[in-house]
């Protein structure tokens, strides 16, 4: 039977390589680099994630002129984040914003793509490592075209675990952030590492890097590729309270076993940001 949705991804896969050469290109440019702030002054968005997005959805609508949106400028820019039936292509520019402003090399291109509210594929291009991470539903996880496994790893105390801090400074926020922090490391784990992008952390526990990647805070077009990477890797998905992971809900913990994801969940305080699909604030 033929796949449906392989012409989506493999158009998918070719821009995103070609979004990646633009953000190579603005980052030996600092003039490309003009920063502005979103929800904070740590919340940070450049031209070049809004020139991606506006080349990836331009690409994307010539080809599919039917589907739908949601991407992280645009929803800046006060487009709706709904996740509907329809075909849905859910894109981060640049994931790792402040990565790409300081030259952390730590970008990705992450897009994912969604039909009656399931992730059908994702594809995540860390750019400066020229790295293609891609899976599509029932067909397994690869990394340039190698197959990807998570690591066969039961005991959490021989772990590393992923996190990000995200941009809320709410004091309240920050202090559960640190508790949680806290307890994790107190397990033991070996270690807590962080890529600085959602995306390319999920890639890591995909490829068997690390054992897990928690964070609350995140965004639907931080995850939804790389949800779908991991699972097909061999992977699980939690919320942070345990039970089924909803990508709208900004909370999720990926992990290589629910062992250690059940066992990461118990250490966790766990908060409710604001939903991705919840109704924007009345002008």
């Amino acid at each position: 039977m033929a796949d449906v949705w392989q012409n989506a991804m493999d158009h998918a896969v070719a821009v995103a390589r070609k979004a990646g050469e633009v953000v190579r290109a603005a980052l030996q440019d600092d003039r490309r680099k003009t920063v502005m702030m979103k929800s904070s002054s740590v919340d940070l968005v450049t031209q070049t994630d809004q020139k991606v997005e506006q080349l990836i959805i331009q690409s994307v609508k010539e080809k599919f002129p039917t589907h739908s949106f949601i991407g992280e400028e645009s929803v800046a820019a006060g487009e709706p984040s709904l996740l509907t039936d329809s075909p849905t292509w859910i894109i981060d520019p640049i994931d790792g914003t402040t990565n790409f402003v300081h030259t952390f090399p730590f970008v990705a291109v992450s897009i994912g793509f969604a039909v009656d509210k399931k992730v059908e594929f994702g594809v995540v291009y860390s750019c400066l490592e020229d790295k293609m991470y891609t899976a599509r539903r029932g067909r397994g996880a690869f990394c340039n075209g190698e197959p990807l496994q998570v690591s066969a790893q039961e005991d959490i105390k021989q772990s590393i675990i992923a996190t990000e801090f995200g941009s809320n400074r709410d004091a309240e926020v920050v202090d559960k952030i640190f508790a949680s922090l806290k307890k994790v490391v107190s397990i033991p784990v070996h270690g807590i590492r962080g890529a600085g992008t959602a995306a390319i952390n999920m890639c890591l526990v995909a490829a068997g890097c690390v054992e897990a990647y928690y964070e609350i805070g995140i965004h639907v077009w931080d995850v939804a590729a790389g949800s779908l990477i991991v699972t097909e890797a061999g992977g699980v998905l939690m919320d942070v309270e345990g039970g089924s992971v909803d990508i709208m809900s900004r909370r999720i913990v990926a992990a290589n076993s629910t062992a250690i994801a059940e066992r990461l969940v118990k250490e966790l305080h766990s908060f409710s940001p604001p939903r991705d699909d919840a109704p924007l604030p009345k002008q």
